[in-house]
């Protein structure tokens, strides 16, 4: 059985400095991306082992726990607090590829770690530790907001869970997927938080859950009264106009905007006014609008 070297990932010696893994990384990055890779499963693991190895061995802290524990790095506390100067696991002096003690010995020191996670009562105290929650970006078109859908995601080690997205959310807003986190270490699984952020509208502003858009309204209609189509996230609802409606009025279609996250209220549709002028006037209309100017101005 092996453990995870992330020297050996990174293809740098113990020693290397922060520059030096900084280097690797990067080339590597750039040769195993998926971007550069599409489909390639393989390459795909190779770049979330080289993020992984990065990300542990970038920070200070954690390589010297790395350094000490091996890819148990994570458990370093408890490792600590239960008197251990090293993981079962872990020969830092081999770079962790094999098991450092007998079968009978590993057998009865990781009992008692496991015995006290799970009871809390071994001689050294140690506690289970549940898993890390994980964040999730997840970006939805305004559609799927409104409607809510459903997204399978790849949680690693060939985990595929779908998730659904409930409707309402806004950007920021998070779902909670219960026990589809970290992995604890004698204690329960994380949880898994989908991060979500909405993508900008061609056709509407949202604010809050109330939406709002621009409806173009001829001049003859704002002047004289008239419908026209107002386009909404179910359709297109017809819109009465009164007479001399002017530039830049609201009208309010309620119950038209996005629905409140977790219950069945709605917010309002507000549909502002754009008087469209009229261009390529003929000879008569010239006629008619003159004819106009001078009764408003008499």
């Amino acid at each position: 059985m092996a453990g995870k070297d992330y020297y050996s990932i990174l293809g740098v010696e113990r020693s290397a400095s922060e520059r030096e893994i900084k280097q690797a990384y990067r080339r590597l990055a750039r040769k195993y991306h998926p971007d550069v890779n599409p489909g390639d499963q393989s390459a795909e693991a190779k770049f979330k082992q080289i993020n992984e190895a990065y990300e542990v061995l970038s920070n200070k802290e954690k390589r010297q726990k790395y350094d000490q524990f091996g890819d148990q790095w994570q458990y370093a506390d408890q490792f600590a607090q239960a008197g251990w100067q090293r993981a079962p696991f872990w020969n830092s002096s081999q770079g962790g590829t094999r098991f450092h003690f007998s079968e009978d010995e590993l057998g009865s020191q990781f009992d008692d770690l496991l015995r006290g996670f799970s009871t809390g009562t071994s001689t050294h105290q140690a506690q289970p530790k549940r898993g890390r929650d994980v964040e999730y970006p997840m970006e939805v078109t305004l559609e799927e907001a409104y409607r809510g859908t459903a997204r399978t995601i790849n949680l690693g080690d060939g985990e595929r869970l779908e998730v659904k997205i409930p409707p309402g959310v806004n950007n920021g807003s998070r779902v909670r997927i219960a026990s589809k986190g970290g992995q604890g270490y004698g204690g329960a699984r994380g949880d898994l938080y989908l991060v979500i952020s909405v993508k900008p509208h061609r056709l509407f502003e949202r604010r809050g859950d109330d939406l709002h858009t621009e409806v173009a309204v001829p001049l003859v209609v704002a002047m004289l009264g008239g419908e026209v189509q107002v386009p909404t996230l179910k359709g297109k609802l017809a819109l009465k106009i009164p007479p001399e409606t002017q530039n830049g009025r609201a009208f309010r279609l309620a119950g038209q905007g996005m629905p409140h996250l977790g219950n069945s209220v709605r917010g309002d549709l507000l549909a502002k006014v754009n008087v469209v002028l009229p261009t390529k006037l003929t000879q008569q209309e010239k006629e008619l609008f003159e004819q106009l100017a001078q009764l408003r101005s008499s």
